[in-house]
């Protein structure tokens, strides 16, 4: 089977890693990929928001199965074109993808499905603004309502901070503040049948103890010993297949991946948020614990034949740590030479580099966006995969660049950071 993945990202490194390892996947393609997803895949320069040349692109190479690893190409309605061209694909047309575009038509949803979410009000005036946050109260949670990279997010006690996010915003969703720890659960659906992934946990804010600005992801691990045992089946049961259902109730049935950031609260599980497509860190650390055949999985989902399947993970643990480049998130310098660990090296431990925001400048490695790499370990358990991925961070130069310390040593309160690393500033 060929299989075209669009994006450019870490997630889709990954993605190209774990469609290699099935052996139904003949051929990769990738638009526009980047250099290490060009060891897996041959890589295309086209406009990835342009549905009628993806389409073309999957026409010409006689695609199978197209994958569409970020948010933007499914908010602007590639995947509708595709689908008109009666090309497989895997990912929710435009009119489903709002639950990631819109906070406020998620929230809408979310009403009608019965799914339990933070309260909230939507504000496009500074009046109406300053009103919600006076009725929720510290902490102040102020959400852009269109895509924001990750980024889009304020949580503060600082009133004057939020008032000034929300003015920086055209519309605005002004909630209450949610207890309790942040759980990444993916749902894979083909519009009817939703099935849950392993859950995953990540790290937004840029520096430890989090601390600082948010981020789209510093690092993640998975499994979560400490989550309640029967919480894929809740979460499956409560949230994704009722919001499924709503979705195919409107006429606008999502087919794709449905990632749900939960907060398990004193009063139960909450939505945070939704995202219509892989996860960005959380895809490095569940794809490499994946033993159920990834593309077949996709095309089973683009075709409309889940019911009855099953996802399975391996035993192990995963952790990944970013790389991001100076003065991410806010300023970002790039430009800076990247030095990897040899081939050598890597092929004598269990670690991953994925490329992010890298590309090749007169034959050099240097980092093109904020985030640059994730760096993935597998383990017996997380304290091994830690190791593993930690050690391989520092065997990596990057002049300027900046990673979390404590990624998966902060699974509960009860947990310490682990030491500052300042290598990668030299």
């Amino acid at each position: 089977m060929k299989i075209l993945v669009i994006g450019s990202g870490g997630r889709e490194h990954a993605i190209c890693q774990s469609l290699a390892k099935d052996p139904i996947t003949t051929e990769i393609h990738c638009a526009p990929g980047n250099p290490g997803i060009a060891s897996l895949a041959t890589l295309h320069q086209i406009n990835t928001e342009d549905g009628e040349a993806v389409a073309q692109l999957a026409k010409t190479i006689g695609i199978d199965l197209v994958v569409i690893g970020p948010e933007v190409p499914l908010i602007a309605g590639v995947a509708d074109v595709l689908r008109q061209h009666h090309i497989p694909v895997f990912g929710p047309n435009k009119a489903a993808a709002q639950l990631e575009g819109s906070k406020a038509f998620a929230k809408e949803v979310m009403r009608a499905a019965c799914v339990a979410t933070a309260d909230a009000r939507v504000c496009t005036t500074p009046q109406e603004a300053a009103a919600a946050l006076d009725l929720f109260g510290p902490p102040y949670v102020v959400k852009d309502d269109g895509l924001a990279a990750g980024k889009g997010v304020v949580v503060t006690i600082d009133r004057a901070e939020a008032l000034a996010h929300a003015a920086a915003c055209a519309r605005v969703v002004i909630e209450e503040f949610l207890d309790g720890p942040e759980v990444s659960l993916f749902g894979i659906s083909d519009g009817a049948t939703v099935i849950p992934m392993d859950p995953a946990q990540d790290y937004k804010r840029v520096r430890d103890n989090d601390e600082g600005p948010n981020t789209g992801g510093m690092g993640a691990y998975s499994p979560l010993p400490w989550a309640p045992a029967d919480i894929k089946e809740e979460v499956r049961r409560t949230v994704l297949q009722p919001m499924i259902d709503e979705m195919a109730k409107r006429g606008t049935p999502f087919a794709g991946l449905l990632y749900a950031g939960l907060a398990l609260t004193s009063k139960g599980i909450k939505i945070i948020e939704f995202n219509a497509r892989f996860g960005d860190p959380e895809t490095q650390v569940l794809l490499p614990r994946l033993t159920t055949p990834l593309a077949t999985l996709l095309l089973d989902a683009a075709t409309g034949n889940l019911a009855g399947k099953q996802i399975e993970f391996s035993s192990d643990a995963a952790v990944t740590v970013v790389i991001a480049a100076e003065g991410y998130p806010e300023h970002v310098i790039t430009g800076a030479q990247i030095t990897l660990p040899s081939e050598n090296s890597l092929s004598k431990s269990s670690a991953t580099i994925f490329h992010a925001g890298t590309e090749e400048v007169d034959g050099r490695l240097v980092g093109a966006k904020g985030r640059l790499l994730t760096i993935t370990g597998v383990g017996a358990n997380l304290e091994e995969a830690r190791k593993i991925a930690y050690a391989t961070t520092s065997q990596i130069t990057i002049a300027g660049a900046h990673f979390r310390t404590d990624i998966a040593s902060l699974k509960q309160e009860s947990m310490k950071p682990a030491a500052k690393d300042e290598r990668m500033n030299p």
